[in-house]
Formats: structure tokens, C-alpha cells, sequence
């Protein structure tokens, strides 16, 4: 018989198998997928369930999601301390100082991580509606993440962050925005992000561009280029600067249909 593959992730799992054991998207529905290109996020079932190195993971609720993880013995994933929602109370945690995490910290962002460590189960929440996304990661890859985006991440996957600056929004002013960065090495692991609203991803071609309101940037491959662009906007005999992203293909963009502004935007 042949094997099921997943339309969110591409991995294939044996037939019968209702739920991707990787990322937890539904196996037994298509892809939708708009004119223009933008595939909706998988909405992933209350109380699905997938796998990461020796420890699961389950999806609870749909309206604000909930990610409880299972850790096994010898593995951790690491958060910022407020999307905790509980823990078991023999499940060890300990701070952790992101290099060059000052700069954050002025700018009023996150600069430590906390890790936690199995055996032993933890839960996570953004505290926010919208959608829990999954993103399992191959040996060898990275991905960029905006900022206050990031729930949890496995210990195979190393952290740091970059600056863009001169992205402003339509509503709000700015100096800048930070862009987390995940990078698998020799093993395979996952981030889970939590996008406002709706998700929804694009595949862009070699060489194509898109322009996205920076508030509704959630994550890219490494391979798309991210670009400050500034437009002239005319009003009557007045026209003023208004800053967008640009992304320049190849490779995955996500991006979410609503955003709350935070101060470093």
C-alpha cells in the first residue's frame, strides 16, 4: 500500500494514518489553497498529536491553542517564561542569556530564554486567538521568525536574532523590527510559532517578489530575501513614506491576517 504524505510537511506516513505524526496536521484533508497562491495553515484537530526527537506533543483547543509537551528523558525545548501556562512541578527549569540579548532588552524585547528539561510535562499558550504552526525542521536548516511569534522550540535547534531596521507600519511608527532566527544542526527539530488570526503560506519562485505590511510577516525560509521598501503615497498634494517588506524568492512565506503592535515594530 502507499504511503500517506503530508501536504504541510511532506512527510509520509503509513496508510490508515489520520493525523501526521510529525507536525500534527490533518491527513485526510486537502490543501486550500487561494487564487494568488496562499495555502491556508493545516487547522489541526483539538488534541492532535505528533512526535519530536523521543518526546510528543499535544494540540489542545482551537480558539487559542494550547501546545502540551510530553518530554522524555534527555530532551528540552526552550520559551520565553511568559507563554508558559503550567508545568508539572518536578520538571526542572533554567534561565538562559541570549548573546548580545541587551540590545533586546532596550528595545523592550524578550533577552532570556528558559529551558526545560524531561522527563516530565509542560504546556505553552500565546494568550492570544489565532493558530498554533508547526514547523519541523531538517538537519542543517534555518528559518526566520518575527518577532513575539516564537512559543517553544526542541534543544536540537539553536537560537539568535537580527535587527531590520527602517520597517515602520501604516499605523504605527518604529524603529525596527527583530527577526528570531532557528537553526537546526546534525538532527532534525521543531519550532512552533503562534500566528494572529489566520496563517497562511506562499511558495515564491526564484527571483519573485511580494510586499507585506510588516505586521503580517511571520516567518520565512533562509533562502527568501527580506527587503525594507519605502512607497510614496500621494494624498491630495501630499504624499508620505509608507515602509513595507519586500521578500524575494526562493522559499516559504508565512504570514498571518492579523497583528498586535508591540513597541520595537
Amino acid at each position: 500500500m502507499e504511503l500517506v504524505e503530508c501536504e504541510w510537511c511532506r512527510v509520509q506516513s503509513q496508510p490508515g494514518t489520520s493525523t501526521c505524526p510529525t507536525c500534527g496536521a490533518p491527513l485526510d484533508v486537502a490543501n486550500l489553497v487561494s487564487d494568488s497562491g496562499w495555502r491556508e495553515a493545516p487547522r489541526m484537530r483539538d488534541m492532535a498529536q505528533f512526535r519530536f526527537s523521543s518526546s510528543s506533543v499535544q494540540v489542545e483547543g482551537t480558539i487559542v491553542p494550547v501546545a502540551e509537551v510530553n518530554l522524555a528523558q534527555g530532551d528540552s525545548v526552550y520559551f520565553e517564561h511568559h507563554v508558559m501556562l503550567w508545568k508539572d512541578a518536578h520538571t526542572p527549569l533554567v534561565a538562559y542569556n541570549v548573546p548580545g540579548g541587551a540590545r533586546r532588552s532596550l528595545a523592550g524585547m524578550p533577552h532570556v530564554v528558559t529551558v526545560a528539561y524531561g522527563p516530565g510535562r509542560i504546556a505553552f499558550s500565546r494568550e492570544a486567538p489565532g493558530e498554533l504552526v508547526v514547523l519541523p525542521l531538517a538537519a542543517g536548516v534555518e528559518i526566520d521568525v518575527r518577532e513575539h511569534a516564537f512559543v517553544v522550540a526542541s534543544h536540537t535547534t539553536s537560537y539568535s536574532f537580527i535587527r531590520i531596521k527602517g520597517l515602520t507600519n501604516l499605523l504605527h511608527g518604529g524603529n525596527g523590527m527583530y527577526i528570531d532566527r532557528f537553526i537546526t544542526g546534525a538532527e532534525p527539530g521543531v519550532v512552533m510559532l503562534h500566528g494572529n488570526g489566520n496563517v497562511f503560506e506562499r511558495y515564491l519562485q526564484p527571483g519573485e517578489r511580494i510586499q507585506v505590511e510588516p505586521g503580517g510577516f511571520l516567518y520565512k525560509d533562509a533562502s527568501v530575501q527580506m527587503n525594507t521598501v519605502q512607497l510614496d503615497v500621494k494624498t491630495g498634494m501630499f504624499s508620505r513614506g509608507l515602509y513595507v517588506a519586500e521578500f524575494v524568492g526562493p522559499g516559504r512565506l508565512g504570514i498571518q491576517s492579523m497583528y498586535h503592535h508591540h513597541g520595537s515594530d
